[in-house]
């Protein structure tokens, strides 16, 4: 019987589980071991590596190698991904805008509070930083509010 395949991501999910519920850093061997050992150790390496070429994992040289870490909370990852995205555009008013238009009222209220905790009319740092049009300055595109 042939092994079953993992979903596309699969591995390196299961491999960021493997770290995360570690109790250190952890070497490629020890994360292929804790995977069952099937693995091919050059399979897992270069997961890890690609993992860490995202910085969804850390690792810290080990010998001639390097031990790998799981972010200390999964929303870190979430927020590293978000930010290479946001990077990875010129507009970055207009991809904010647009996210904000596309977030459910709660969790638009729950940016809005983490950003402005002191009231929804008053600004953290007093004017934007860098030159773009404030997107609560007036309606966003589709005209939402």
């Amino acid at each position: 019987m042939a092994p079953q395949r993992r979903s596309r991501g699969g591995l390196a999910r299961d491999i960021q589980a493997v770290l995360a519920a570690g109790a250190g850093p952890m070497t490629p061997a020890q994360v292929r071991d804790a995977l069952g050992g099937e693995l091919a150790y050059t399979t897992v390496m270069t997961v890890l590596t690609r993992l860490h070429a995202k910085g969804e994992v850390t690792r810290r040289q080990e010998g001639r190698g390097y031990a790998y870490t799981a972010p200390a909370h999964p929303a870190e990852v979430t927020a590293q991904r978000m930010q290479r995205l946001l990077d990875a555009d010129d507009d970055r008013a207009g991809v904010l805008v647009r996210f904000v238009g596309t977030l459910k009222a709660a969790d638009e209220h729950l940016l809005r509070s983490l950003l402005d905790p002191s009231g929804p009319e008053s600004r953290r740092d007093g004017e934007a930083t860098d030159g773009a049009a404030d997107p609560s300055d007036g309606p966003e595109p589709d005209g939402k509010r």
